[in-house]
This record gives structure tokens, sequence and C-alpha cells, in this order.
């Protein structure tokens, strides 16, 4: 068996498509133009990198963009002082804050502050909280993970009665992806490093979400025949063929785990673009409900 290829840049591209219409029908409508804004503190390459391509995104499927910049002194009262004020600000659909910041800032008490109906990301608490509460439904769902089950339900994977193993429990990815799997009717174990007999575990998953942050840790003779994986990993290894001397690979090994699985992602161009096509997603349903 070799899995079936999920295409997550295809996939991608096809929900910006539709973002992009409904943007265009908004505009015909004298509606607000869904805006997003960025906040980037400090002077991180691969944060700016993030930053620059959320803006192009905006550009291209005609959103507004606006991008905040603070240096990597600023101070924890300047950061919160320019989050009140997009949240103040009318045309500013969403607000990203994007993490890490310096070590100085408390990032909780930043993202505490976004308001609700602008908390594109979906981090806030109440958002968390709707997405765990059974019958509620949260304004916002986390990129990341949203792209994953996405990319399961376009590619005809059955999640209700499925085992899930998810890998990894960051408030970012893991924890969510495992509440939206439980929402859909999958059976879902939470994997980590504390986890007993974790190849054991992971060999049990219908369905995998690998979101561990550890260089193809995830190999052939984990996976259980047939099952479709997602892996959320993005890892630099060296690679003299590359002009940049390396390449990046994800948190699975996916040449062996191709061999087993019915359905993988790539790294990259799986889960990767998935995250960026949310987010826009998630900024145009903000300006839905602030201005429907």
């Amino acid at each position: 068996m070799t899995a079936q290829i999920i295409d997550g840049k295809m996939i991608a591209q096809q929900v910006r498509e539709e973002v992009a219409a409904k943007v265009t029908a908004r505009a015909a409508a004298g509606k607000q133009k869904p805006t997003l804004a960025t906040v980037l503190v400090g002077d991180r390459p691969d944060s700016a990198a993030y930053v620059a391509s959320k803006g192009k995104a905006c550009q291209e499927l005609g959103m507004g963009s606006i991008s905040e910049h603070l240096p990597a002194d600023a101070t924890q009262e300047q950061v919160e002082e320019l989050v009140r004020r997009l949240n103040a600000d009318p045309q500013v659909s969403g607000i990203l804050v994007q993490l890490p910041m310096p070590s100085h800032i408390d990032e909780e008490a930043v993202l505490s502050l976004i308001n609700l109906e602008k908390d594109v990301d979906g981090f806030s608490p109440l958002n968390i909280g709707r997405l765990a509460q059974k019958g509620r439904e949260p304004l916002f769902v986390p990129c990341t993970p949203y792209g994953c089950i996405y990319l399961l339900e376009t590619s005809g994977v059955k999640i209700e009665g499925a085992n899930a193993v998810v890998l990894g429990r960051s408030n970012i990815v893991g924890m969510p992806a495992a509440l939206l799997l439980i929402g859909k009717n999958a059976t879902v174990t939470v994997c980590h490093s504390r986890t007993k007999d974790l190849p054991g575990v992971v060999r049990q998953a219908d369905i995998l979400i690998a979101a561990i942050g550890k260089t193809q840790m995830v190999r052939g003779d984990w996976i259980k025949p047939g099952a479709a994986v997602i892996d959320v990993g993005i890892n630099a290894v060296p690679d003299a063929t590359k002009k940049s001397g390396q390449r990046l690979v994800g948190d699975v090994h996916f040449e062996e785990a191709k061999e087993v699985a019915s359905f993988i992602t790539p790294v990259p161009g799986g889960v990767g673009p998935m995250t960026i096509a949310m987010l826009m997603n998630n900024t145009l349903r903000a300006a839905e409900i602030q201005d429907p």
C-alpha cells in the first residue's frame, strides 16, 4: 500500500478562492472590508516572515492588512496599549499577536486583552472553553487544528467512530485538535512525553495528528496499516543538495509512513498552507460578525 498524498496547497487554494469570492461579494454590497491587524514585537526573522506571509495573503484575497511592529525592548504597557487601540478600531476585523514574544512580555496577559469577536487565532480561553463544551460553538477555531480537520474531511476520511491519537498537547495545536475530533465523535487519546509505550498507543490510531516537534519521531512501524496521518511538524534537517543547506521534514518519517498509511500529508505542502487559509477564513468570519 502507498498512501494517498493529501495536497494541502491545493485544498488551501480552494479555501482561499472561496474566501476571496465572499470578500468580493461583501465589497459589492458596500460592507466593511475584512482587515487583519498583526502585532510583531521584536525582530525574529521567522516571526517577521510569518507576518509578511499573512499580509501577502490578505492582499491576494482583497482583504485589508495592518502591520504593527514594536521593538524587542517594548514594555508590557506599550504592547497592551497597542492591542487596546486595535480593539477600538472599527476598521480592524481581526487581531493576530505573533508568538513567541520577547521573554519579558507576559503573553497570556496580552492575548487575554483581544476582544473575543476579533480573536481570529482562536486562542481566547472563552473560545477554547466553547470548543470544549458540548452543544456550544466557539466564535473562532484555532487555525492549524481547524486546517487539520478540514484536510481529513475534504479527503473523505471518516472521523466519526474512529480511534484518533493526537501526539502533542500544546494549546496551539494538540489540545484544540483533540477537542475538534471529540466534537466529531472520534475516540481520542492525547499522547505526550510521559506516555507509556508511545509506539504501541500510536499504532492503535485510525487517525494520527502528529504535533510533537520532534524530527521524524514517528516511524513507519508506529503506523496502523490504513491509518490517516496528519503531520503538523516543521523541522529543519541538513541537506547539502539545497541552496539553504537544509530541508524541512515533519514529525513523521514520511518515506516509511507512506508505505503503511492510507492518507498522509507531506512536509512542506500539507498542513502549513492550511493554517494561513483558515486564518483568512476566520478574518472574513470576524468581519461578518461585526458587520453582518
